[in-house]
């Protein structure tokens, strides 16, 4: 029996064909080998479009899985973060407890920067008046303008028609 089988491999090695070998124990010299030219060429191998199909929309579902899980972590941390928060305001709160003899104190500062506010918005409206009777003053002149301007015109149009005769 020779070393080499009938498809070109050698009973010892890997069964692919890479050339003509000696091996120990065969007399040492070089045989003939017959190739099976069919084991040649490259395996056609089709996978079925049903199944690609099936692998896509299950890639596409992981992905879109992901994204879910991925926007869910970020909330949880987003209300993690919320949480802290609310704990550290309610601690300063808690630590902040006042008594009623402070509210008072706290109301009276309070109404005193609101009449502050109230009466930096009296001088705010007493300038916005003065600015309103400017305006007012500015669109009368330019009305009273306008209206000699029209009667002008007027005036020349008619000696216009006038002289023409």
């Amino acid at each position: 029996a020779s070393a080499f089988s009938a498809y070109g491999g050698s009973r010892y090695g890997a069964g692919l064909y890479r050339g003509p070998t000696v091996v120990p124990g065969t007399g040492g010299g070089i045989t003939a080998v017959s190739v099976n030219q069919n084991l040649l060429t490259p395996l056609n191998l089709e996978i079925d479009p049903s199944i690609q199909r099936v692998r896509k929309e299950e890639k596409e579902q992981i992905k879109t899985l992901n994204n879910k899980f991925a926007s869910f972590i970020d909330k949880v941390r987003f209300l993690e973060q919320q949480n802290k928060m609310l704990e550290t305001k309610w601690s300063l709160l808690q630590s902040q407890k006042t008594t009623r003899s402070n509210m008072s104190g706290l109301f009276e500062a309070y109404i005193s920067s609101l009449r502050r506010q109230l009466e930096g918005l009296g001088q705010e409206r007493l300038r916005l008046e003065a600015e309103l009777g400017n305006m007012q003053g500015l669109v009368e002149e330019f009305k009273n303008k306008y209206e000699e301007e029209i009667n002008n015109r007027t005036e020349k149009e008619n000696e216009f028609v006038l002289l023409k005769k």
